[in-house]
């Protein structure tokens, strides 16, 4: 049913991911599909990483270690955003397209006041983007 599975991570908070993450290597293996890991950071140094090529390589390592706990056949994808916080949510939905993803697995949040008012990336994504949307809380 679902060959690739797009699974977007903030490597900043990949521990808090964890239940989305799961979720995704269960399907994956479920269904035998591509996990690709999608990260958006900036050319800016940060806590994550210095530089976008040592950024993209701490992308790397995380599919690499996935893919050897889980036998799955997983990739890595790093996108750099001049405003991660404006760019995000259309560089989610347009990798999506761009990498030939059949679904989207990502984590949410608990919806807040906030969210009535501005717009959540797993809203934003489960919105606009072509594919089916998994939102994991």
């Amino acid at each position: 049913m679902y060959q690739k599975m797009l699974v977007p991570v903030d490597l900043a908070h990949i521990d808090k991911m964890e239940k989305a993450i799961q979720t995704a290597i269960d399907l994956a293996t479920h269904y035998k599909s591509e996990l690709c890991f999608l990260a958006v950071g900036t050319n800016t140094p940060s806590s994550v990483a210095h530089s976008p090529k040592e950024f993209e390589q701490k992308l790397s390592d995380f599919a690499q270690e996935t893919a050897g706990k889980s036998g799955l056949k997983v990739s890595a994808d790093a996108e750099i955003a001049h405003d991660l916080a404006t760019d995000l949510s259309k560089i989610l939905v347009r990798k999506a397209d761009e990498l030939g993803a059949d679904v989207i697995v990502m984590a949410s949040h608990i919806p807040g006041i906030a969210d009535h008012i501005f717009s959540s990336h797993g809203g934003y994504v489960a919105s606009h983007a072509d594919q089916s949307v998994f939102l994991v809380r």
